[in-house]
Formats: structure tokens, C-alpha cells, sequence
């Protein structure tokens, strides 16, 4: 299926952008964005202007004003869908003059709004009778003025440290301090942007790797064919086994606990993952020197997070053309892949995209993940 119309809406302005004139979207030569699946996430903006662009203007203005007051939101529509690929805050201007006659190089990078948040070290700043699921709440109400929506997962650990006893106090940015506590519990942070433009989500949580596939990527079937490359990896040093130590008073011992790989949230999407590096020889240490200062329960959800990192040992990087695979392909989902052979075909899970549209042609580039080899699926959707 073929795309019937693809159109740009860029958007530029002080702590609420506006759409840009169009001579500023004429001057548009190239848009780059990376979206990370819990990582931060960033643009680049390429244009080519003369001296009497109004850029120069707007160069000089970011080039003096703070960091939260220039914010870019870039909005792709798909057959009559809106798409937010980012909304996110400039964080570097490079200019490259032209020579004997021709146009200067404006480039604009930015980064996502998680950039926002990593700015004032509030070190010390006390969070008393809070959980952390709480405190990420108060972090991330000071951003509401930028259209965030926290979505936070409560976690198994609910802690509520009295007063009296402790008061918990934040270390480092915002930022650092929200990835601190969802490190503490095995779950993720990240903010997407959309669904609708000045909107984004806040996700606090456990990484989820389940939902309905995209429409196949199929390399190598003539007519079917809807990706331009795919390069597979089998990484079979990665898999390990993380390990927890527990205290048993009766016996007087530390008995370990290993952490397998799978959960409701990650399901095995290969049928046959890589043994274990650490298991011959036998490996006996835990795969994080503080785990035994934390209760089991937390000990048990941060293996699982830890878990799910060395089980990717399965990595495809490719391309596509956005006009021949008729959609987006999207990051934190599944996707399935045809024509790769019996050993890579099956589902993935998308960790990252990378948007790179030019006047007339709109390519992605991706990577996926998964566990091991051979599908555990007959099928996928195409």
C-alpha cells in the first residue's frame, strides 16, 4: 500500500510554539528525529537561508534566550493522521555561510522535554511521608505548564517512610532523581510526545514489550517488498542470568535466586535464546553489588528489568521507505518481519526510530530486538 500524501507541520515558539511562516518552511532542507524507546529522545533541524531570511533572526534569538523558551514541535501527517514525531526545546545553533553566492546552513538540534528537566540540581530537597510514586508526581507537576501528563504505575514495593525515622530528599536534576527511583524499582521513565500537538506523556513504570503488531517489515519478496535493508545480529554473550542473594536465618546461608528473562510484560518473541555465559562456569555474583541492601520483592523487580536487557540477543537495524511501507513504524511496539528466513523471521520489539525526511522522501531507519531465534509465532500481521 502506497501513501497518498505526507505533509510537515513545524511549530516555533516561546514555551507555546506557533506553526512557522512559510517561507521559514520553504527554507526547511532536512529533518532528522530520533526516538529512543526509554531514552531520551532529540531533532535536528537543517535549513538553507539567504542574509534576509528571518532565521538569522531566530538564530540570534535562541542564541540568547534560556533553554525552556524556544520549543520545536514537529507534526507528520499520514493520510489525513497527525502524527507528533517530538516536542521538545532547541539546545545548539551552528551556522555554516555560504560561499561565492550561495546559502548558509542553518542547523538547529534540540533534544525532547526531559531536557527541561535536567537543568537545576535541587539536591536535599525533602520529600517527607512520600513513596517514590508520589514524589515522581510532585517532580512532574512542576511541567504541567508544558502540557505533560504523568502516567505513573504504582509498584509492588509501596513504601511510605515515616517521618520520624526518615525523610527522603532528592538528589541531582529532576530528571536523575525520577530515573534513580524508577532504577530502584526495575521500571523505566520516558516522555512521548502527542497524541495531540503541546501534549506528552510522562511514562513512570515497567517497560512493556506486549501489544498488537504493526504491519510486517518484508525484505526479499519482489512485490511485497517494503524495507530497503536489514542487518541482523546474534549476540551470544549477552544472555546472562541476573542473580539474587537472599538470607535464610534457619540454615545461616545465602541461598541465590536466579531471574529468568521472561514476564507477562516481556514475553519470549524467539524460540531459541542463547544459553546462559553465566551459568558455565557457574557465575555466583549478584549482577548488582547493592542488591542485598534491598528487600527481595525489589530485588526481584529490578533482576526482571535486568533481566530483560540481556535477553536481547537478537538485534536488526535497517531501513525504509515511509511511502512503501504505507504507515510510521513506531518505537516501544511490536512489529513482525518477513522474508529474513526461518531463523529471524517473527516479532520484534522496536527500540528505536529515526525519521529522516527530505522534500520528497520520507525514510526510517530502526532497530529491533528480541530474545533469540525462530518465531514463536505462525503468523504475523502484514
Amino acid at each position: 500500500m502506497l501513501l497518498k500524501s505526507v505533509q510537515l507541520t513545524l511549530m516555533i515558539g516561546p514555551v507555546v510554539p506557533a506553526p512557522v511562516p512559510s517561507t521559514v518552511l520553504e527554507a526547511l532542507a532536512e529533518v532528522e528525529v530520533k526516538i529512543e524507546d526509554v531514552g531520551q529522545s532529540g531533532f535536528q533541524l537543517i535549513f538553507s537561508i539567504d542574509k534576509q531570511s528571518p532565521l538569522n533572526i531566530l538564530f540570534l534569538l535562541t542564541g540568547g534566550m534560556p533553554l525552556l523558551f524556544m520549543r520545536v514541535i514537529l507534526i507528520v501527517t499520514v493520510n489525513g493522521q497527525a502524527n507528533v514525531l517530538i516536542d521538545g526545546v532547541i539546545t545548539n545553533n551552528q551556522i555554516s555561510p555560504g560561499d561565492k553566492g550561495s546559502n548558509s546552513t542553518l542547523t538547529i538540534t534540540g533534544k525532547d522535554l526531559t531536557a527541561l528537566m535536567d537543568q537545576s540540581d535541587w539536591s536535599g530537597f525533602p520529600f517527607p511521608a512520600c513513596p517514590p510514586e508520589a514524589r515522581v508526581a510532585l517532580l512532574l507537576a512542576k511541567y504541567a505548564l508544558f502540557g505533560i501528563i504523568p502516567i505513573i504505575i504504582p509498584s509492588l514495593m509501596l513504601n511510605i517512610p515515616l517521618p520520624i525515622e526518615q525523610i527522603p530528599s532528592q538528589q541531582g536534576t529532576d530528571l536523575q532523581y525520577i530515573r534513580y527511583l524508577a532504577a530502584q524499582v526495575g521500571y523505566v521513565f520516558y516522555i512521548a510526545a502527542g497524541p495531540v500537538a503541546g501534549t506528552n506523556k510522562a511514562y513512570w513504570g515497567p517497560q512493556v514489550k506486549v501489544g498488537v503488531p504493526q504491519p510486517a517489515l518484508n525484505i526479499d519478496m519482489d512485490a511485497y517488498t517494503n524495507v530497503e535493508s536489514m542487518h541482523f545480529t546474534f549476540d551470544q554473550e549477552k544472555n546472562r542470568i541476573p542473580l539474587v542473594f537472599t538470607y535464610v536465618q534457619e540454615i545461616g546461608a545465602s541461598i541465590p535466586i536466579p531471574i529468568p528473562p521472561i514476564s507477562p510484560l516481556n514475553p519470549p518473541l524467539g524460540a531459541i535464546p542463547p544459553f546462559p555465559t553465566n551459568l558455565i562456569p557457574p557465575d555466583l555474583k549478584p549482577f548488582r553489588d547493592d542488591i542485598a541492601k534491598v528487600p527481595i520483592p525489589q530485588a526481584i523487580m529490578m533482576g526482571l528489568a535486568a533481566a530483560s536487557d540481556y535477553a536481547e540477543a537478537v538485534t536488526c537495524e535497517g531501513s525504509l521507505d515511509v511511502t512503501r511501507y504505507g504507515g510510521l513504524l513506531s518505537p516501544r511496539g511490536l512489529v513482525g518481519v518477513r522474508g529474513a528466513g526461518p531463523a529471524f523471521d517473527g516479532l520484534y520489539y522496536v527500540k528505536n526510530v529515526t525519521h529522516k525526511i527530505k522534500r520528497g522522501e520520507y525514510k526510517q531507519n530502526f532497530t529491533l530486538t528480541r530474545n533469540g531465534l525462530v518465531s514463536t509465532v505462525p503468523t504475523v500481521n502484514v
